[in-house]
């Protein structure tokens, strides 16, 4: 019996994937793997709940899918972290559920979370950190890497080499630059639009009672809108190549 850990996708997932420098689409959402944990649950209960029309069923369902994700990478020994966030989501999906007996419920936790990522990024924007950049400019200095190595990477604005920086240079440095600023500004809006059009769509779903509809709407505008804003949040930020030099000409010293 082979016991080697299953590998796990090499490029960064998530938000990490803004500082690398080729983008995977794949690969930022964790791979077909990740995907696959994050859909599943609530492909299963639309599915069974629009089958059977009883919401004790399409609650078990759906529970049991993400535990059995989970279960399945301990067995593997891959990481559990995207697996367990989601069996987190789908648990407190189905106790709103089965408490309300109303299965659009099962649904409401996204939309509050939605709502409270909407309000944090417009906040970060009115007040001039936009969150991009505060969440880039941090990875970018080695905050989050799990190795304890230092970031290959320099601050997107960085300081001058004669100049200290009055404070850390990945909170400070950045914001002095207005063309960074811009296009981390836009790129918060980005999300910000995103999460707002999650709820300008799936609200009225969810107080008309669509279950269908609304279940389809959370799958679309999910992994994939998020993916899909994740990549051009990606395109915004990324660093530009540096210039070829020209034939016959050398760095200056």
């Amino acid at each position: 019996m082979n016991t080697d850990p299953v590998v796990e996708p090499t490029q960064p997932a998530g938000v990490r994937a803004l500082t690398a420098k080729e983008f995977s689409l794949t690969d930022s959402v964790g791979g077909m793997r990740g995907a696959v944990e994050s859909m599943l649950p609530g492909l299963v209960f639309v599915v069974v709940y629009t089958i059977t029309r009883e919401l004790s069923p399409a609650l078990y369902s759906s529970l049991a899918v993400a535990v059995l994700a989970v279960a399945a990478r301990l067995v593997q020994r891959t990481p559990i972290t995207q697996a367990f966030s989601g069996l987190l989501g789908v648990g407190i999906g189905v106790f709103w559920a089965w408490k309300s007996g109303d299965a659009t419920d099962y649904f409401a936790y996204g939309l509050w979370t939605n709502g409270a990522y909407l309000a944090v990024l417009l906040v970060t924007v009115l007040i001039g950190w936009p969150i991009v950049g505060l969440v880039v400019e941090a990875l970018r200095a080695g905050f989050g890497v799990s190795t304890g190595a230092p970031a290959k990477d320099a601050p997107l604005a960085a300081e001058p080499a004669d100049e200290p920086a009055a404070g850390p240079a990945w909170s400070t440095a950045w914001r002095k630059d207005r063309a960074v600023m811009r296009r981390y500004t836009i790129a918060t809006w980005l999300w910000i639009a995103m999460f707002a059009l999650r709820l300008a769509v799936q609200v009225p779903l969810y107080l008309s009672s669509s279950v269908g509809w609304l279940g389809t709407a959370r799958l679309v505008m999910g992994i994939p809108l998020w993916a899909l804003v994740l990549w051009a949040t990606w395109i915004l930020v990324r660093r530009p190549a540096a210039p070829a030099a020209r034939p016959g000409t050398h760095p200056a010293l």
